[in-house]
């Protein structure tokens, strides 16, 4: 939808609501309902909010800590800048449209340089300097429950449902039952210029997993997070939960969000040479190098919260080793569709959590650094990556992926100190409230027994 056909919904009173909403730094949009008429009229070019939007934690607390934003500096003021190359209907809400926003210094109307939106815009423009249009597509992954939001939170998160009772990978009578969610999702995401190919059941009880079309970087983290909002919604208007928490059941295998990535130039995958082993041009050996180098100063971002980790297990499919292989699903990156012109990188290190701007501009990054410092690539591993001992290893717990975070040259340099050391400041804040709780764990192993 542009801004010409916004407004003329507007005037024919088929739009009457318009969402104007930022990413914060947890993925989530956040933002604000304008009366349509106001939004044609003057709120498409700039409007407000708090700077505590980037931040908090899920639980939207004000930690301390923080440089951009906090008691001290008396919680000023973002500008919200439409992207109006971002318009677009919500078929799901009558009478809606939304809008992305990117998020502007209220004083120098700059990019906030750590909103999620800006991080990647960074690594984009770093990318294109080099001759390279950075293709991207995720794989998203979800549990859907047999009872809603508010059933689930009123019994405490406790005896939870999934909507089938088997695994249901590729099963079709099984994802049949659940059509009453995902056809909606993925007829409703189309409409909105979200190009869903198609959904599957996936391999555990009640688990979904979304497709959508490769496309640039920033328009594919765009995708994904509209979609996963639009996950929630259509499925909480369906009277059913679902999750993106990575790991909800120590029993039952995790969801994740896998990472396909490209470089393009003229319409044709650079990462593609005629001939070369495999089909891997130089850029693209080059590039998985950084990613593997690089994976333990990236893993936050890949897995931000303390039950991210959780899903890091031997034999769930989930990787524990930042080695590569082909076609191998073992591996934390696996080259797919080898000695093709369709060959890319997928990175199966991510969880169904991650914030998809952050985790794509990390994977840049490391990327973009493995091309720059001409790094070497080793050769593939093969058969049971669980098992093999020298391959890469990357934290498996918040605390260490913290203290990469802190310790690495190649973000500060590429995304700067002040961001770097606000990420921080989030990944010490989450292992700090977790740290201070309780666990159920905890009481039924030795309330009697200690």
């Amino acid at each position: 939808m542009d801004f010409a056909e916004l407004k003329a919904a507007v005037a024919a009173g088929t739009v009457d609501t318009v969402l104007a909403c930022i990413v914060d730094m947890q993925g989530r949009l956040m933002g604000k309902r304008f009366v349509a008429e106001h939004f044609v009229d003057s709120a498409w070019k700039e409007t407000h909010c708090c700077d505590y939007l980037l931040a908090t934690d899920l639980e939207m607390a004000t930690p301390d800590g923080y440089k951009a934003s906090s008691w001290e500096r008396g919680y000023g003021d973002y500008i919200m800048k439409p992207d109006l190359a971002t318009l677009r209907p919500v078929p799901w809400l009558e009478g809606t449209a939304l809008v992305l926003c990117d998020v502007l210094d209220h004083h120098t109307h700059r990019d906030v340089p750590h909103s999620p939106r800006a991080i990647l815009k960074r690594q984009i423009a770093r990318a294109e300097a080099m001759g390279f249009s950075p293709m991207m597509g995720t794989e998203i992954e979800f549990f859907l429950f047999a009872k809603s939001f508010d059933e689930v939170r009123r019994s405490g998160y406790r005896d939870l449902e999934p909507i089938s009772g088997y695994n249901e990978d590729y099963n079709i009578f099984q994802t049949t039952k659940e059509e009453t969610v995902m056809r909606p999702v993925r007829n409703h995401l189309r409409a909105m210029g979200v190009p869903v190919e198609g959904s599957k059941g996936e391999a555990e009880v009640g688990q979904e997993e979304l497709n959508i079309r490769y496309a640039d970087a920033l328009a594919c983290a765009d995708h994904h997070t509209l979609a996963k909002h639009a996950v929630k919604e259509i499925a909480w208007q369906a009277g059913h939960a679902v999750t993106f928490l990575p790991k909800w059941d120590h029993r039952k295998v995790g969801s994740s969000s896998h990472v396909h990535q490209s470089f393009w130039r003229d319409g044709r995958n650079v990462f593609f040479e005629e001939g070369a082993d495999l089909g891997m041009a130089p850029p693209m050996r080059r590039y998985l190098a950084g990613l593997i180098r690089y994976t333990p100063d990236i893993t936050f971002f890949f897995a931000p919260y303390v039950n991210s980790y959780k899903r890091f297990a031997k034999g769930t499919f989930a990787p524990t080793k930042a080695a590569w292989s082909v076609d191998n699903r073992t591996a934390g990156y696996r080259v797919c569709a080898e000695g093709t012109p369709a060959v890319r990188i997928e990175s199966r290190i991510g969880g169904s959590d991650m914030n998809p701007y952050l985790a794509l501009a990390a994977q840049l990054a490391a990327g973009l650094a493995g091309i720059e410092e001409d790094l070497p690539l080793a050769d593939p591993t093969s058969g049971d990556i669980y098992g093999v001992d020298d391959a890469t290893a990357f934290p498996l717990t918040l605390r260490g992926a913290t203290e990469a975070l802190r310790d690495s040259a190649m973000l500060r340099a590429a995304f700067g100190d002040d961001v770097v050391d606000h990420y921080v400041r989030c990944a010490e804040w989450e292992q700090e409230e977790f740290d201070r709780v309780v666990t159920d764990w905890e009481i039924a192993r030795g309330f009697e027994r200690a």
